[in-house]
């Protein structure tokens, strides 16, 4: 092994952790070109993120990482999410993963990358969840919230109905709040705004090379199993079916889509 490969391979992975992008059209096109015409610096590059457990993607000629499973050192846990989300409790924070998993699905109608959304508004993921959430519960119940599992798809659904649309003070502009369905979204969004997964412009979002490079690659290896879990819920007749997985798996989304940025 050269001590420059070894150098450069280093080079490559501080920059990845540090949350920067190693593109050819970047700040970083040396290492970019160097990364993919130097084997053994691709090699030692894959070899010390594996060895931190994170994942490296390629996504239009650069380069991202996220954190493998249970990555405490660069994952989120589920209080730091809440205090950067400003949201108070967990059954809200399993409500926000529940709207991270529906705008992916805004922007990808199957698992064909090719059928790919320009942008998303809120409206359109509140119209999503709306469709989700309503093939969980059944109005006619009369189920109280309090008497339901936190973290189960039926909490999920029933915290996400209870809100309104608006309220009186959204009225005059969009608004991140805990208290609307278009606040929460929109709180959402700016989370996700903040790791550099999307762009606003005229209250549109667009995903950025970031956002589908981590998407693209890596969560079609659990949308299966969250339309697995959603079957099986339905398939009990409304028995109470814990997501402990579904939650799980959907903070490691989260802790994947923060771009390592704690």
């Amino acid at each position: 092994m050269e001590n420059r490969n070894l150098d450069r391979a280093l080079d490559i992975v501080s920059r990845l952790i540090m949350g920067e992008t190693v593109s050819e059209k970047g700040n970083y096109a040396a290492l970019s070109q160097e990364y993919n015409t130097n084997a053994e610096i691709y090699d030692i590059v894959h070899m010390s993120l594996k060895k931190m457990n994170l994942n490296v993607y390629e996504y239009n000629n650069g380069l991202y990482i996220s954190p493998g499973d249970n990555n405490q050192v660069f994952g989120y846990t589920n209080e730091e999410l809440r205090k950067d989300m400003g949201i108070k409790v967990n059954k809200e924070l399993y409500l926000a993963y529940f709207i991270i998993y529906n705008t992916i699905t805004e922007f990808y109608s199957d698992t064909v990358s090719s059928t790919f959304a320009e942008f998303v508004r809120v409206e359109d993921v509140i119209a999503n969840v709306d469709k989700t959430s309503g093939t969980i519960i059944d109005k006619k119940l009369g189920l109280v919230i309090d008497e339901v599992e936190e973290n189960s798809f039926r909490q999920i659904a029933l915290s996400w109905d209870e809100l309104p649309v608006t309220t009186v003070e959204e009225q005059s502009g969009l608004r991140a709040a805990r208290n609307s369905k278009s606040g929460f979204v929109k709180m959402v969004f700016n989370f996700l705004v903040s790791q550099e997964l999307l762009v606003e412009s005229q209250e549109r979002f667009y995903p950025t090379d970031r956002f589908r490079a981590l998407i693209e690659n890596y969560f079609d290896d659990y949308k299966g199993r969250f339309a697995e879990l959603l079957a099986s819920y339905k398939s009990e007749n409304g028995e109470n079916n814990k997501v402990a997985d579904y939650t799980q798996k959907s903070e490691e989304q989260v802790s994947d889509t923060q771009g390592l940025q704690n």
